[in-house]
């Protein structure tokens, strides 16, 4: 028996972050009894439908250093009576001196909720991300000396500074990344690589099932043949949408196209100033984030998808996005770049095609290349649906996850 196994989110639910729920609901059905802890309370009450199938409940700590301090003074009250609170205290002073941020003290103070509150309940501790979830893991497990695991994905190992994962990956069972250029960054500064694996998160196929229509192989030659570009994606600098007006900028104006954009974000605003200055607003739909069966709809109305990502300044990155894999999966030819792991899913000139980042010209070629050759679209889209469908089934990486869980924990606990 694997007994009750906490999940840790920084925030639930996401709109944007259907492959978690898709990941929580398989393991569920798999047969894993969680629970999910949220650091913190979604600003929206908007749902994806995958949502409403999970049956966990929901714990959501308090987060206001100021408002909640009366809970977190109550938790510290009686955990600093435990014996392993002394070690787990040296370790946050340690940690507080490199992040000397009210983030650091809020995690730590969570922990001691989560320590007072919650930790016996569970056999283990999972965070989904390296960052916060697996902050307030680590110092959960040092207090209360429960094992803990956890799921990286992009940012939060991109962003996250390396004396922090280097410690995390000290103090871990397994970590399980989705993508092989994740993998190797974390292997690289793991003491025992053997614990990071590599499980792509896959797609539940049954929700996007094979498009049986057909395109009607647009060439943009007048408005009875206007072409339907799509990109899915949160309006963030990471996403490169910037990039993809410059290069819809340098299409030639003969040329019939409309963009629709699926995703919000602090940049939305940004890119709409920049489509004016462009003389492009006019051609382009901004729809705000929509649920999935909507978004679905969109990718077997739409001609052609592109997701320009790059590194931005900061380091945060994408991943492999999972709107490619979506796109794939209805026979949608993909226009993106050579960032992250997304060569590691579509091979250039074979599943989509892959230019540099932050190229605009090299991305207008790109989409003007496909613009003019249906026959080329539906050669990738096909290529690229084959992949999803024969590869990157979400239950293979549900099956790998169950395995890991099943094996309990790696290292003995001091």
């Amino acid at each position: 028996m694997m007994g009750k196994i906490a999940v840790l989110l920084s925030c639930y639910p996401r709109m944007s972050e259907t492959f978690v729920a898709q990941e929580l609901l398989g393991l569920e059905k798999a047969g894993l009894d969680i629970e999910i802890i949220s650091l913190m309370r979604p600003e929206t009450a908007q749902r994806q439908p995958v949502n409403d199938e999970i049956r966990a409940s929901v714990h959501y700590l308090p987060y206001s250093l100021l408002f909640d301090l009366p809970a977190f003074a109550a938790a510290w009250w009686r955990q600093r009576r435990q014996p392993r609170y002394g070690a787990a205290l040296a370790a946050f002073r340690r940690d507080l001196r490199r992040d000397f941020t009210t983030g650091r003290i809020r995690r730590f103070a969570q922990s001691l909720v989560v320590a007072d509150r919650l930790a016996g309940r569970y056999s283990r501790l999972h965070a989904n991300f390296i960052h916060k979830p697996a902050t307030v893991a680590h110092y959960v497990g040092l207090l209360t000396g429960i094992g803990w695991t956890c799921s990286a994905h992009a940012k939060d190992i991109w962003t996250e500074p390396e004396w922090e994962l280097r410690d995390k990956l000290r103090c871990l069972d397994w970590v399980v990344v989705c993508t092989r250029h994740g993998a190797e960054r974390l292997r690289a500064l793991a003491a025992d690589p053997a614990l990071v694996h590599l499980s792509y998160h896959g797609l539940d196929l049954r929700r996007f099932g094979a498009f049986d229509g057909q395109r009607p192989g647009h060439t943009g030659d007048g408005p009875a043949d206007c072409l339907r570009f799509l990109a899915v994606g949160r309006a963030v600098p990471k996403k490169g949408f910037d990039t993809l007006l410059e290069a819809l900028a340098l299409l030639p104006r003969a040329l019939c196209w409309r963009l629709s954009h699926i995703g919000s974000g602090s940049e939305t605003e940004a890119l709409q100033n920049l489509a004016r200055r462009l003389g492009i607003a006019d051609r382009i739909d901004w729809r705000g984030t929509l649920e999935q069966p909507e978004v679905l709809r969109a990718y077997r109305d739409a001609d052609l998808f592109t997701l320009p990502c790059r590194i931005a300044e900061n380091g945060d990155r994408d991943g492999l996005p999972n709107v490619l894999v979506e796109a794939a999966s209805q026979r949608l030819a993909m226009v993106s770049t050579t960032v992250s792991g997304i060569p590691e899913f579509i091979t250039d000139g074979i599943d989509g095609l892959l230019v540099p980042p932050d190229d605009a010209p090299a991305l207008a070629a790109a989409l003007l290349r496909l613009a003019r050759d249906p026959a080329l679209r539906e050669a990738l889209g096909r290529n690229a649906e084959h992949r999803v469908r024969s590869e990157f089934d979400h239950h293979r990486g549900i099956a790998f996850l169950m395995t890991l869980f099943a094996g309990g924990a790696r290292r003995p606990r001091a």
